[in-house]
């Protein structure tokens, strides 16, 4: 099978004969072995019984979170030299260039839910360096609900179905989010129209955690990633989203694809943020708090390069179903910071991955690194490069390998204390933030009203103390849109007769 010209379509250079998996030709695939016209099938019949229990076989789990997705095959260049920030294989020079693989996705619905749903997206690029895969595990908000990753799995739980009713519930959504309330920053970008965005194309990326960019010497400086896109941003207004999600649930799909299937190519422009380690220590906030952002105008952005998306897969299934993303996928250069959200996901991600794909889904084409040499990881399911051959399976004297020194850093970031158990209170300074971009939606036309009426319309289902509660926490970011969204919201509530009667509530 070669391409055409077109991207996306191909011609094929000769016949092949229909056989079974095992490579017997069979004269005809949609006929089945019987005793006569019309007696029982046979189980002789290999054909039959193997495409009837493959069949039964043919979905893997679908991802926790981020199952809906889509994604397409580029290219990141190099634009300006950030050398004296990272030994990094892959920005060592302007100009070098290296193949990439991207999926983006929504992050609480199934895998048939709409595209346009209100909700934050996953932004992930698989770049092959020579140095192995590297992955940007990011999201297209800059911060996330929690700061804590023992509440992930919990906050998730009150994103999906309620476990008796197995429908979405506004109780459990917002008595989460005003128990946590934490949670406010995000929730301010989650409903204000950048919950919505127009297309996958037309949203940016961002690490959202703390990395930490290493030099040979071991010195190292904190960064946070952004990918801003070339198309410029934009987003669906609550009702367009709600129309689209009626018109075409698979928009975001069909506009990925359709864009670079006419030569449309999309891209994005990449910078970094860094605070040196003396700088973060001064910093107003945690720079290992996810659910904060640092401030543009305190750390400004410094571009580095760019990556365009250009190809299709050939196979949804074998090229974005099955690529495997984590945060732990690093190459020498860069390391993961103390955030602890981020150092869950470490383990997380492949831990995952292990689960829905097998032990060796690095094997799988489309999560292959360039090269890769370690014989004492081998056997278990699916082994099929050849499972390291003859080589030995320990550090064997007669065969000698090549060790090269990848020296961690070492400089400033040591750590010494008691073991505890606790989680960051949540403070004044919580709520700094959210204010900030209810001050810019304030700038943008429209936008502050658009917010109230988004968050009224989800959060006039939940129960009335959740709803109480609710307003408490948005009067904590500002008194007036507190005061605002308690207005409007309590409009569209139903009656509290109502209410007991159970119309559209759904039990906790």
């Amino acid at each position: 099978m070669v391409a055409n010209d077109k991207p996306g379509t191909f011609q094929y250079e000769q016949t092949p004969v229909y056989t079974t998996s095992n490579g017997c030709p069979v004269m005809d695939p949609e006929s089945s072995q019987r005793i006569g016209q019309n007696g029982p099938l046979l189980l002789q019949d290999f054909h039959l019984i193997d495409l009837l229990a493959h069949f039964d076989r043919e979905r893997i789990p679908e991802r926790v979170v981020h199952a809906k997705g889509a994604g397409a095959y580029g290219e990141f260049e190099v634009t300006d030299d950030i050398s004296d920030l990272t030994s990094i294989d892959m920005l060592s020079e302007v100009g070098k260039k290296t193949k990439c693989i991207a999926r983006f996705s929504t992050v609480g619905g199934e895998k048939g839910s709409p595209d346009s749903a209100r909700d934050p997206r996953g932004f992930s690029i698989k770049f092959y360096t020579d140095e192995g895969n590297w992955d940007w595990v990011f999201n297209n908000t800059p911060i996330f609900f929690l700061r804590d990753p023992s509440k992930f799995p919990i906050f998730i739980h009150t994103q999906k179905r309620n476990p008796q009713t197995n429908l979405k519930d506004a109780t459990m959504f917002w008595d989460y989010l005003s128990t946590h309330q934490e949670s406010a920053h995000q929730v301010m970008h989650l409903f204000s129209d950048r919950g919505t965005p127009y297309s996958y194309r037309h949203m940016n990326g961002y690490s959202g955690h703390t990395y930490k960019f290493t030099r040979p010497d071991g010195k190292f400086n904190y960064i946070q990633v952004h990918c801003k896109t070339d198309q410029g941003s934009k987003t669906f207004t609550n009702a367009e989203a709600g129309q689209m999600a009626s018109e075409n649930p698979d928009h975001h799909t069909q506009d990925l694809f359709d864009s670079i299937e006419k030569g449309d190519y999309p891209s994005w422009t990449c910078y970094v943020q860094v605070l040196s380690p003396e700088q973060a220590e001064k910093f107003r906030w945690n720079i290992f708090d996810l659910t904060k952002v640092w401030p543009q105008n305190d750390v400004p952005l410094r571009r580095f390069g760019k990556f365009t998306l250009s190809k299709n897969p050939e196979n949804y299934f074998a090229e974005i179903e099955q690529v495997a993303f984590s945060p732990s996928h690093m190459v020498p250069g860069v390391e993961p910071s103390a955030d602890p959200v981020l150092q869950s996901r470490l383990f997380s991600y492949p831990d995952t991955h292990r689960h829905r794909l097998g032990v060796n889904y690095q094997q799988i084409p489309v999560n292959q690194p360039l090269r890769a040499f370690n014989p004492y990881q081998r056997d278990g399911m699916m082994a099929v490069n050849g499972n390291y051959g003859a080589n030995p399976s320990y550090p064997s004297s007669f065969r000698n390998m090549t060790y090269k020194p990848v020296k961690p850093s070492q400089e400033h970031e040591k750590w010494a204390g008691a073991a505890v158990a606790q989680q960051l209170p949540v403070t004044d300074e919580d709520f700094v933030q959210p204010n900030g971009l209810w001050e810019v939606l304030g700038r943008q036309h429209g936008q502050q009203d658009n917010f109230v009426n988004n968050v009224a319309g989800h959060l006039c289902a939940a129960r009335e103390p959740v709803r109480r509660r609710t307003y408490e926490m948005f009067r904590r970011i500002n008194k007036g849109l507190g005061a605002r969204i308690e207005r409007e919201t309590e409009k569209l509530a139903p009656h509290p007769a109502s209410q007991a009667a159970g119309v559209a509530q759904a039990r906790l």
